[in-house]
């Protein structure tokens, strides 16, 4: 009976979730779906994206949290439109949660649309939002053998993000075999490694993210 509901569950967000893909592609908006564990740095990694782009740049956040704005309040900084999705119980965001929190929201005025999802490495894999991609971060903090316990996330994520790698002299992450891991679950996944702290690997991700709004624009 579970499963049964489970099903239906993601059938109807499934049926939202193209509707969704369908009103980004008419207004050309390439949708990124961040996810990782809690403390990976994802907010910290979109902070640096967005101190880093012109003033002009037509971006937006969507930040998903059980609890307060505290993401939302760091991300406005930057100047952009940002809105926070407070789930409460829910470890996901799911995609009548991105409808209605960009319901407001002109997509036209819109060319990139980064959604934070909430710290989880489980659930939010199996709900589709509409995005143009999934965008997994792990950080040398948590361990090599990420990709072997979640596998499901990282064979579906188009980037897999190292974050945190200005920690590699003070932890014991072995970077070539994290890699090696991730290749058994997604041979060919494409690999970059940050520090937000030293700004190290922004520019890769920037142009990674400008390749996929020039695809979304038909460039």
């Amino acid at each position: 009976m579970r499963v049964a509901v489970e099903e239906k569950v993601l059938s109807e967000n499934d049926k939202l979730a193209i509707k969704l893909r369908e009103g980004f592609r008419a207004h050309k908006v390439f949708a990124l779906n961040l996810i990782s564990s809690p403390g990976s740095g994802k907010t910290a990694l979109l902070e640096r994206t967005l101190e880093a782009l012109p003033k002009s740049a037509k971006v937006a956040v969507l930040t998903g949290d059980l609890q307060t704005e505290n993401d939302a309040r760091r991300l406005l900084r930057a100047g952009f439109p940002v809105k926070q999705i407070t789930t409460g119980d829910t470890c996901h965001l799911d995609a009548n949660m991105i409808g209605k929190a960009l319901a407001d929201w002109d997509l036209g005025a819109i060319d990139t649309l980064f959604i934070e999802n909430v710290g989880n490495l489980v659930c939010p894999t199996g709900y589709d939002l509409g995005e143009d991609a999934k965008v997994v971060l792990f950080s040398v903090t948590e361990g090599e053998d990420k990709p072997q316990k979640y596998p499901a996330i990282f064979a579906t994520a188009e980037l897999c993000i190292i974050n945190k790698v200005d920690l590699l002299p003070y932890v014991p992450f072995d970077l070539a075999q994290a890699i090696a891991n991730l290749r058994r679950v997604h041979p060919g996944m494409e690999v970059i490694e940050t520090s937000c702290t030293k700004a190290q690997g922004i520019e890769a991700w920037l142009g990674w993210v400008e390749r996929g709004r020039q695809r979304a624009l038909g460039g």
